[in-house]
């Protein structure tokens, strides 16, 4: 394995261990892994797979929260020549069966009790109510075949003993079985071109899609990350991003592998707790949604913690105030703010470059990054001109390979010149800066107008008093449909629907001015922090 071409996700740890040895890889908890000592766990969660069969290729599922047992068991999946299947830990037990089983994955790594469900008796309940033929009750997940090992991750809540699991304190005695020497001829084996992980779309819009990436493409999108974000080994990374996220995981986990930096995992995103860890481990690069910064910005302890540290801010959205930037740099101390685009299907492709304006980190995403080509196209996917709003296609070479035994989808989101087909609406100014303006599906028409929600909801950013808000179409008999603005307001604030809709009215044409005002404590997102549209819709349509 050569350290100076970290080609594989393996030899990157490799890499790691040799350049940044006694640095902190990994602070969680009363848990502190240098990087040397990261690679031995990873070796030893190699030896475990090895012992218990996997093949190259094999699929190894995980689903936990973010701690340091899931960065070792997913790196040591990889190291094995696995390929690795994050599992979103909010998936219901039936959706977890759908991963689980579509990826026929051969080893399942799963938390005890998290948030108050232990998943694997979810998923045992479920695949016993979806029998696939007669299941054997010797399998470690009766009903699942195909699964024949499951290894059980501690947590704070109490597991109940589970048959034929192998708990994380038993590692060792599998391990034993073969030497670090079969895993390192393992990793070594490793093609930069073979499939790495298989990232499940968060299902927001249908049945969730397997995107599959090349070790080359993982690493690739990681190290451009790090490349605008300026990620140095000097840096302490707080990821509260979850990992089975390409967020928590790519632009997480693998920025501080290529770079050196300390990983600080967050479980759950609890803002005090959260501002407790930024003080003690001196953190000083932390992304996430723009509902992060503004909790901790509102929050009435926040001055009880020294926040100064802080220099990298990294976040994505339709809308993020300018003056929540300007508040960001003021009050939190950060030196550097971006915005980012990016998906599922190529995990960052657009990025802010330190030294951008308030105005620009606001108003876009970024330019093209990871040597991504990005163009704005009508629906027969001609490219429009700078200002003109259409479909935003991308093409390089980190486009996703393609969808998990899906050439239909794959299809229908690649075309034959090789551009990806985002579903996202956008414009380029004139210097290749994007602007997301929303999602196709999200647009409605109102009197045969279109209305692109995220045009309202920057309206909104603007109106004092409020923290949040999202806008839906919905029907309306005389204009078919109009807009509904659900609108979370700031502590101490408090406004009325006719405060929402005449500060509309002032600042927006007629037919995009919400009709019908919801105010909420919080709006429903999944767990990359993008607010729930279709679910909103729904409750709308039951009201």
């Amino acid at each position: 394995m050569s350290l100076d071409d970290a080609s594989t996700i393996p030899a990157a740890v490799a890499r790691a261990a040799a350049r940044f040895g006694d640095a902190e890889a990994v602070v969680d908890g009363s848990v502190r892994l240098t990087y040397a000592e990261l690679h031995d766990r990873v070796r030893t969660l190699a030896r475990l797979f090895l012992a218990r069969g996997v093949e190259p290729g094999d699929r190894v599922a995980v689903c936990a929260p973010n701690t340091h047992h899931w960065a070792v068991a997913a790196l040591g999946a990889l190291y094995a020549g696995a390929t690795l299947v994050p599992v979103n830990t909010r998936f219901t037990g039936p959706e977890t069966l759908d991963v689980v089983r579509r990826s026929r994955a051969r080893t399942l790594a799963v938390a005890g009790p998290f948030l108050g469900t232990d998943r694997l008796a979810e998923l045992r309940r479920a695949a016993a109510a979806e029998p696939d033929g007669s299941p054997d009750p010797a399998d470690p997940v009766p009903g699942l075949p195909a699964v024949r090992t499951v290894l059980r991750i501690p947590t704070e809540e109490p597991a109940e003993p589970t048959a034929g699991a192998i708990e994380w304190n038993e590692i060792d005695a599998y391990a034993d079985m073969l030497t670090t020497a079969d895993a390192d001829a393992r990793a070594e084996a490793v093609d930069p071109d073979g499939v790495s992980d298989i990232l499940f779309t968060s299902g927001t819009t249908g049945r969730s899609k397997g995107a599959m990436s090349a070790h080359r493409q993982a690493l690739a999108v990681a190290e451009a990350w790090a490349d605008c974000g300026e990620v140095t080994a000097a840096d302490r990374y707080l990821v509260i991003n979850p990992f089975f996220h390409s967020f928590g995981y790519k632009a997480g986990i693998l920025v501080c592998l290529l770079r050196g930096a300390t990983l600080v995992p967050q479980p759950v995103f609890d803002v005090e707790r959260a501002m407790k860890l930024v003080d003690a481990e001196r953190i000083t690069v932390l992304p996430g949604p723009p509902t992060i910064y503004q909790t901790m910005l509102d929050h009435p302890s926040r001055d009880t913690f020294d926040l100064s540290t802080l220099r990298l801010a990294v976040t994505g959205a339709a809308t993020v105030p300018v003056a929540l930037i300007e508040r960001m740099r003021a009050e939190l101390s950060f030196r550097t703010v971006l915005t980012a685009y990016g998906l599922t299907e190529a995990v960052v492709a657009t990025m802010c470059r330190p030294g951008d304006d308030a105005d620009r980190v606001a108003r876009t995403s970024g330019r093209a990054a990871a040597g991504f080509e990005v163009r704005v196209a009508d629906p027969d996917g001609n490219p429009l001109p700078p200002g003109e709003p259409g479909e935003v296609l991308l093409r390089g070479p980190n486009v996703m390979l393609g969808y998990l035994d899906d050439p239909e989808a794959t299809g229908q989101a690649i075309d034959r010149d090789g551009w990806l087909h985002t579903g996202d609406v956008g414009r380029l100014d004139r210097r290749g800066y994007l602007t997301i303006t929303d999602r196709l599906k999200d647009m409605y028409i109102c009197g045969g107008f279109n209305v692109y929600p995220a045009e309202v909801e920057q309206v909104l950013a603007r109106l004092s008093g409020v923290a949040d808000s999202a806008v839906v179409g919905v029907p309306d008999d005389r204009l078919g449909e109009v807009g509904k603005a659900y609108v979370v307001t700031r502590p101490g604030h408090e406004l009325s629907t006719e405060d929402v809709i005449g500060h509309c009215r002032t600042r927006l044409a007629n037919y995009k001015v919400p009709r019908h005002v919801e105010f909420r404590t919080q709006l429903p997102r999944n767990p990359g922090g993008k607010v729930l549209k279709r679910q909103l819709r729904e409750e709308s349509q039951q009201s």
